[in-house]
């Protein structure tokens, strides 16, 4: 029997390839089919099953495609409401594949169709759960994505998780392995692990959430403190996840559409087309971008920044990279969080763009050290840093202001266009990303500090962290 674990980093995603006796079944899909269909055609296996734990929020799954292409039959647990063909599992129902056996758990909470799959080995040892967003490594799913007003609450979800955890996972071997669909980074819990996988054992000795002592009130009460708001797009990718989706293949085969310097200004001044910039941080900021453009790297955690920043999957965007031979995995990237409308990429690049004359628009840049001198002599009226507020709160540089790229577009009307902006994230990214926005948007002076917080804490800035006000009630 064969377990693989499909990590992809810039969803902080985790798939499965579960093998045996010449049938495979796969957990958790991302959009893209081939993967999976090369893992098992280098088995000499044929894919029997495509599991899916929830309908996600935080990626569009492949499970439509592959189903398509293998004959694979889908599988849900209950509650589960298709626009597709697919079967909806009963719970303690058991699926072979080969010699092995997975056994459906119901594990309701993070969503009220979440379900934990119990991998039983050919021996009858019972091997793994694939948990999907019930269990985290460090933590458990967040219960307030699928909060419908007047019908259910995110305590109420968080009351069923409590049961779930308590009577279907928590009884089992403590030397059972424990695979979640995600890991650090991802928005779908507060503060999960970078380990992407532990034994339940070990979960239950670090894991807050299986303390046996906790109360289903504490429980709750811990479960939904200092939960962000979701992004946006969540919403919209787990509608998408409930109905057929435009084959992944139509995706890519528009998308990777090479655009002439020409046809591409000519779109890019076009009020529904956004551009968006996935070259390296260096050559963004030595060279410049075409005047409009959004900087978002390929090299960061692209698609969900494009998912939270750009919000409509039916934007059209064309995009502009430095290494044409990673065009179809942008334009997948696009595609894993429902962005369907990608026109084509600049060909030849930023070069072929200045070749032809065209004008470019770049963002200031300074370093940790001259900022942080800046800072010391007064002359930095407007820092702001852009981290999200659990980030800020835990530690931040003492004088600069919190404004979170989280939510830039409800809040960038607090800022004023005519002053002098520095911005700085943790490393560069997201102040980058922040800085680009701003610069669309009529900010013209607008400064990214490079390395971010962690260049300035290495050079010694001050640091201090937030303090809750008290209140004193006079007598």
């Amino acid at each position: 029997m064969k377990i693989e674990q499909l990590y992809t980093g810039c969803l902080a995603e985790m798939a499965y390839y579960i093998e045996d006796s010449g049938e495979a079944a796969i957990i958790d899909p991302l959009r893209e089919t081939d993967p999976y269909i090369k893992m098992a055609k280098a088995d000499g296996a044929k894919i029997k099953y495509i599991f899916l734990t929830h309908f996600h929020a935080d990626f569009v799954a492949g499970h439509i495609d592959l189903a398509r292409k293998t004959g694979a039959t889908i599988v849900y647990g209950p509650n589960a409401k298709t626009e597709f063909d697919a079967y909806i599992a009963k719970d303690g129902e058991e699926f072979r594949i080969g010699n092995a056996t997975i056994r459906v758990l119901h594990t309701p909470g993070h969503t009220m169709e979440s379900t934990t799959y119990l991998l039983i080995d050919p021996e009858g040892k019972e091997r793994a759960i694939f948990t999907g967003d019930t269990l985290f490594i460090g933590d458990v799913g967040r219960p307030d994505l699928a909060v419908k007003s007047g019908e259910i609450t995110k305590e109420d979800l968080a009351g069923y998780l409590y049961e779930s955890l308590r009577n279907k996972i928590m009884p089992l071997p403590d030397d059972i392995i424990v695979y979640p669909a995600h890991g650090a980074g991802s928005a779908c819990g507060k503060n999960m692990s970078e380990q992407t996988w532990d034994t339940l054992g070990n979960q239950k000795k670090t894991n807050y959430a299986l303390d046996p002592n906790l109360t289903k009130e504490e429980f709750i009460a811990k479960v939904i403190d200092g939960l962000l708001p979701p992004p946006k797009y969540f919403a919209i990718n787990a509608r998408m996840n409930r109905t057929v989706n435009t084959s992944i293949d139509e995706i890519l085969e528009r998308g990777t559409t090479p655009l002439s310097a020409e046809t591409f200004r000519e779109l890019s001044q076009r009020d529904d087309v956004l551009v968006i910039d996935t070259r390296s941080k260096s050559n963004y900021a030595s060279k410049g971008t075409v005047p409009g453009a959004w900087w978002i790297g390929i090299e960061g955690n692209f698609a969900p920044w494009v998912g939270a920043l750009v919000g409509d999957v039916q934007q059209k965007i064309i995009f502009i990279t430095d290494d044409e031979s990673r065009v179809q995995e942008i334009v997948t990237r696009f595609a894993r969080v429902g962005f369907e409308n990608i026109l084509g990429y600049l060909a030849g690049g930023i070069e072929n763009w200045i070749k032809h004359g065209y004008p470019v628009d770049k963002i200031g840049n300074i370093s940790a050290v001259e900022f942080l001198q800046l800072l010391k002599e007064g002359k930095c009226p407007n820092p702001i840093d852009v981290r999200n507020p659990r980030e800020y709160e835990s530690q931040h540089i003492v004088g600069v202001e919190n404004f979170p790229l989280d939510f830039i577009h409800e809040n960038l009307h607090q800022l004023d266009p005519n002053k002098t902006y520095h911005i700085h994230c943790n490393s560069g990214y997201r102040s980058l990303i922040a800085a680009s926005i701003m610069r669309t948007r009529g900010f013209n002076d607008v400064i990214n500090v490079e390395g971010g917080f962690k260049a300035l804490v290495e050079l010694g800035a001050p640091t201090t962290q937030y303090v809750c006000p008290t209140t004193v009630e006079s007598n």
